[in-house]
């Protein structure tokens, strides 16, 4: 799912491409995608675009008279652009799910897999648009204070609590395990355990994370606009997410992973937990006595 670097990095190429433009027409062509029926999406055909926003990891295209385009890539969904292309136009082959047509091109919303979780939803009014706002804290901005009242003010897994919308605006999966790395805390820490100094390292951690990430992006795509494998949430420079039994770029030692649901937990035994290894819920209740404890085992 693109996460929060992935989503700032859509809303700056966005604005270069569309603020001050009139969309011409819009095309459905997945009538499951559009998850709204008031306003009708055909209001928006010969509106100027006005601002792009980010509401957690979904991204607003506001228009004039105070019309809202909601979009949520979800885990798959991605946008592709297409210079002097129409609504009517073909991405390699395969229709997108929708399209809206500028005179300066058109953005395709992708998805692939078959899983369609991919959504857009129009509203019109700031007090509309809200309503779709998950509630969690601007990551970017917050400072350690309210960082640290959301973090212990209930009692989950600290990658749990990461990754959960209403608390926290716009961490998924991927750079949870990055933030959790770099402040050096097991994922699975019970976030009222957590030490003041711990609490500390993961706020300063996750800024500088998530606004490197960011610049990363910005800089790799300046000028063009990435295609549909190029927002991804494996990178050869991440330090943990995807690396499992990697070597850890701090000590070497070998990447580990907890599988659960459709997601995973990516971390260093010996770096965010004294050596232990973490039970994976799944492995370790097969092997039972038998499963390693530590790096050692």
């Amino acid at each position: 799912m693109p996460e929060l670097p992935d989503v700032e990095l859509y809303l700056t190429l966005l604005r270069q491409r569309l603020v001050g433009r009139k969309l011409l027409a819009v095309k459905v062509f997945n009538p499951f995608v559009l998850r709204s029926v008031t306003p009708p999406i055909r209001d928006l055909v010969g509106r100027e675009v006005e601002d792009l926003r980010r509401l957690g990891k979904r991204i607003v295209i506001g228009f004039s008279d105070d019309l809202f385009l909601i979009v949520h890539l979800m885990i798959a969904g991605r946008f592709r652009w297409m210079e002097g292309g129409t609504a009517e136009s073909k991405l390699g082959g395969k229709i997108a799910h929708a399209a809206l047509a500028f005179d300066n091109g058109t953005l395709f919303l992708t998805e692939a897999g078959s899983k369609k979780r991919a959504s857009l939803t129009v509203v019109q009014g700031e007090e509309a648009l809200a309503g779709h706002d998950p509630g969690g804290i601007d990551v970017l901005t917050c400072s350690l204070t309210e960082f640290d009242r959301v973090l212990r003010g209930e009692n989950h897994g600290v990658k749990d609590a990461l990754t959960t919308p209403r608390l926290f605006s716009g961490i998924g999966n991927t750079y949870s395990d990055e933030i959790l790395h770099a402040a050096r805390v097991s994922p699975h820490r019970l976030t009222k355990t957590l030490t003041q100094e711990e609490v500390e390292r993961l706020h300063a951690s996750m800024q500088l994370v998530l606004r490197d990430w960011t610049r990363r992006l910005e800089k790799q795509f300046a000028g063009k606009f990435p295609g549909a494998g190029d927002i991804t949430a494996f990178r050869p420079e991440f330090a943990v997410h995807g690396k499992f039994g990697q070597p850890c770029p701090v000590c070497g030692k070998p990447i580990q992973r907890i599988c659960y649901a459709e997601n995973e937990a990516n971390y260093c035994a010996l770096c965010q937990n004294g050596g232990r290894i973490l039970a994976d819920r799944a492995m370790s209740r097969l092997l039972k006595g038998d499963w390693p404890r530590t790096l050692d085992d």
